[in-house]
């Protein structure tokens, strides 16, 4: 029986692999900072197929995907996945609450998104968010009004890339001046005309996540240098797991790990004697990426 890595997990805030098996379900493993990991990528790289509501569907034609690719789905299955999607807008009739959120990955990186309210901080996690606070809570649609106000009034982005987020992770200011930032960015978001009236507006708490990303360890270890371009077959990752952030895995020489090229893999165990054996790039150091986020505020 064949387990397909599916990439990152957040569960209860703490970080684990994904596993799918066609006929058996989904399951996890858990990681715990400090411990050794190592796998090797056998065969090729599958299409994950689509996952709704809590299950997945296979791919019908159990098509392979390129290892560079950032998403482990055929063109076909990806078109449907998106076919009803909130990300995408074409759910709009979803009666699920929702909340409009405040992220913060470093100095002059904000962004503002949506998430269901049944999923809690999961979202945040996922997208490596350092600190954050909540802006409103309402209708999807409502939501959805609000966070495209607030990205045209205060010039936020849609996203922001990972590269970026990378670059800046192991020289963050301290919690406090985090805290801060975030504060009185959620006050002057707050003072802007033209909520919806059916969003119900929450008050500035700001949570922050370097406990469960286990930053606070990185400072003392090299810093970000390389990130992994794609995983092949036969090629091995070897390490020990520092923090973990976004799809990201931080370990403790420095290499960076992008799970999401980790999906679709069969991954095994190495020998004893195996090495990290694929293809990797530098990254950006803090110095060389911009800091500062054209227009905010």
């Amino acid at each position: 029986m064949t387990w397909w890595c599916t990439g990152i997990r957040w569960t209860d805030g703490r970080p684990a692999i994904g596993w799918y098996g066609d006929g058996r379900g989904e399951r996890v493993s858990e990681l715990a900072y400090g411990q050794r990991i190592a796998f090797a990528a056998r065969g090729e790289r599958h299409c994950l197929g689509v996952r709704r509501a809590g299950k997945r569907t296979p791919c019908p034609t159990a098509d392979t995907v390129p290892g560079r690719a950032g998403n482990a789905q055929c063109p076909e299955c990806a078109r449907l996945d998106r076919s009803f999607s909130v990300a995408a807008d074409t759910n709009a009739a979803d009666p699920r609450t929702y909340r409009v959120y405040l992220a913060w990955f470093g100095p002059g990186m904000v962004k503002v998104g949506i998430t269901a309210e049944e999923r809690g901080s999961a979202r945040l996690l996922e997208q490596g968010a350092v600190a954050w606070a909540w802006l409103g809570r309402g209708p999807l649609m409502a939501t959805r009004r609000t966070e495209e106000l607030l990205r045209a009034a205060l010039g936020v982005p849609d996203r922001i890339a990972y590269a970026r987020k990378r670059g800046v992770r192991a020289h963050l200011p301290a919690a406090t001046d985090r805290a801060r930032e975030v504060a009185e960015l959620h006050a002057r978001a707050a003072a802007l005309a033209g909520w919806p009236e059916s969003l119900e507006r929450v008050e500035c708490e700001v949570a922050d996540h370097a406990g469960a990303f286990g930053l606070d360890s990185l400072p003392g270890l090299p810093g970000p240098a390389r990130v992994l371009t794609e995983m092949v077959s036969g090629g091995s990752v070897v390490g020990r797991l520092a923090g973990a952030a976004g799809p990201d895995l931080h370990l403790a020489d420095g290499l960076v790990v992008d799970t999401r090229l980790l999906a679709g893999w069969e991954l095994t165990a190495p020998g004893d004697e195996a090495v990290t054996s694929v293809p990797t790039a530098p990254i950006p150091s803090a110095s060389a990426t911009p800091a500062e986020q054209g227009g905010l505020f």
